[in-house]
């Protein structure tokens, strides 16, 4: 055996979960991604998905993507920089741009490839990049490609945020970037008061909206929206693999700022575009979301009653006020067995462990959709509640 093989055979841990019978990962998903889909040829109810407005199969949003298929092919074979450029492509960034509220718009392959190659490009070696410690991966995997000196503040602290911009020189460019909301808790950035301190100490600002747009704000627009702050927010990044039904990302902001960015960020000029398909589909999500804000209004209805629901049954949620609600366990080995358990009830979820989160804040995430019935949240709600007490997690 080669010395990577012999070193990497030493990483047994699935294995180890698979032989126990509690593996949580790569559950195969024979049906469309709708409240209930089909796993091992029965219905489950599915919790764990980030279409927060429940669009991921609208007929309408399938038919513009076919449609678009059918005019431009599957793929375009390079990237926005050299021959992957589709006036469909900047049809969509005109669009984003009007509906944000932003002078420009860039649209990336992956929402994980605009953090990656936004937060590593905008900032030299004598500047710094400031962050939440509860940040997405794709912002701490860009602020780590980048040559800038990187300060870490206490979640959601803006003491400790304040700390930081006290220690940076005052004529150097700060960039602050956080989750607008965040993936795992569930909670909401404190975007009024950054904002606040970007204003005091010079800093710019960079908000990812990959879980609150669709969910905040008018016409589901995100928490700067939300909180009236666009203007004020240097940087709005967005995903369109959540809300927007599709595949792919982009960030809003100034023209000098993407002109900087078309030029020199590597994870836009090194990878292929978005297909047609994303394209057209993404295109659509936006239109039925303006359109549609009894969408919106269910997704808040639905988010209401889990979480007044897991409040009162005794489960500790956290500081969510959104539809990601982590029921947490404080256990590996536990949350795997839990997770088990409900699939086996008939409710999809997903496990958040360590390295994603500590060893002691390990939990359940449960999120809903707009498409989601009161009938369907009530069910689930008994349903781990059951579990949970089984495990003598909750009384």
């Amino acid at each position: 055996m080669k010395l990577l093989q012999e070193k990497l055979s030493k990483y047994t841990i699935p294995q180890e979960a698979k032989a126990a019978g509690i593996y949580p990962y790569f559950r195969a998903i024979s049906s469309e991604q709708d409240p209930e889909v089909i796993i091992n040829g029965r219905k489950v109810l599915m919790f764990g998905s980030n279409c927060y407005t429940g669009l991921v199969n609208d007929p309408r949003i399938k038919e513009a993507a076919i449609e678009a298929t059918r005019k431009y092919g599957t793929g375009c074979a390079g990237s926005p920089f050299l021959n992957g450029t589709l006036d469909l492509h900047k049809k969509l960034e005109q669009r984003i741009a009007e509906y944000i509220g932003k002078e420009d718009v860039m649209i990336y392959s992956t929402g994980f490839g605009v953090n990656l190659g936004v937060v590593s490009t905008l900032t030299g070696r004598e500047d710094y990049i400031i962050w939440d410690e509860q940040d997405h991966a794709s912002i701490i995997e860009g602020r780590r490609l980048s040559f800038s000196k990187s300060l870490k503040y206490k979640h959601n602290d803006m003491a400790s945020l304040e700390k930081q911009l006290q220690q940076c020189q005052p004529d150097k460019v700060k960039l602050i970037v956080t989750d607008g909301v965040f993936s795992m808790e569930g909670d909401v950035a404190n975007v009024p008061e950054i904002v606040r301190l970007a204003k005091q100490y010079n800093a710019s600002v960079m908000i990812d909206e990959a879980h609150s747009i669709g969910v905040f704000g008018n016409g589901g627009r995100g928490v700067c929206d939300h909180f009236g702050v666009t203007k004020d927010v240097d940087l709005i990044m967005g995903t369109f693999s959540k809300s927007f039904a599709s595949l792919g990302g982009f960030i809003a902001t100034d023209k000098e700022i993407t002109n900087f960015l078309r030029h020199h960020s590597r994870s836009y000029i090194f990878t292929a575009s978005i297909t047609p398909a994303s394209t057209a589909a993404a295109l659509k999500a936006i239109d039925i979301m303006i359109e549609e804000p009894e969408r919106q209004e269910m997704l808040w209805k639905n988010t209401n009653l889990a979480l007044e629901g897991f409040r009162s049954r005794g489960f500790e949620i956290g500081n969510t006020s959104t539809p990601i609600i982590p029921l947490y366990i404080r256990d590996n080995f536990k949350t795997f067995e839990i997770t088990r358990d409900l699939l086996e009830e008939g409710i999809f979820v997903n496990p958040v462990v360590s390295p994603a989160v500590a060893p002691h804040d390990t939990l359940i995430r449960f999120s809903l959709m707009a498409t989601h019935t009161p009938e369907q949240v009530e069910y689930a709600l008994d349903k781990i509640t059951k579990v949970f007490r089984n495990h003598g997690i909750i009384a």
